[in-house]
């Protein structure tokens, strides 16, 4: 007699329905070489992949996010790894995923900051009016 498997519904993936990528398929998506993601593993604590059975890497989401940050970080904001490191631990991982925040938050000058909300609200009331 046929096992009858009873699946339930993932939240937690994606679109395509995957929880889980491999670090080939995260290099393509966020465009850093595996070698680097290796190396950044034994720099970012946080950023520690589950492992299969195999020790393969498996990457969750929220760890592709993780790893777009910190790439944005070194190489579109130009912070050494031990200034990125200390920006996410001053921030807190949640509050540093939160793209609209970061912007502000990496600016060290208020007058900048008050700036770019200006911008953004001009911005946003051309695109009303």
């Amino acid at each position: 007699m046929a096992e009858k498997r009873r699946t339930k519904p993932d939240t937690d993936a994606d679109a395509e329905g995957k929880r889980y990528y491999r670090i080939g398929e995260v290099s393509k998506i966020t465009g850093v070489e595996a070698y680097v993601l290796r190396y950044w593993e034994s720099q970012f604590r946080w950023m520690a992949p589950t492992k299969s059975r195999s020790q393969q890497r498996l990457y969750r989401k929220r760890d592709i996010e993780i790893i777009q940050l910190i790439k944005r970080l070194l190489y579109e904001e130009r912070f050494t790894i031990a200034g990125a490191k200390k920006k996410l631990q001053e921030l807190g991982m949640s509050r540093a995923l939160d793209a609209p925040q970061l912007d502000l938050a990496l600016e060290t000058d208020p007058r900048q900051q008050i700036r770019r909300i200006r911008e953004a609200l001009q911005e946003v009331r051309s695109t009303l009016a």
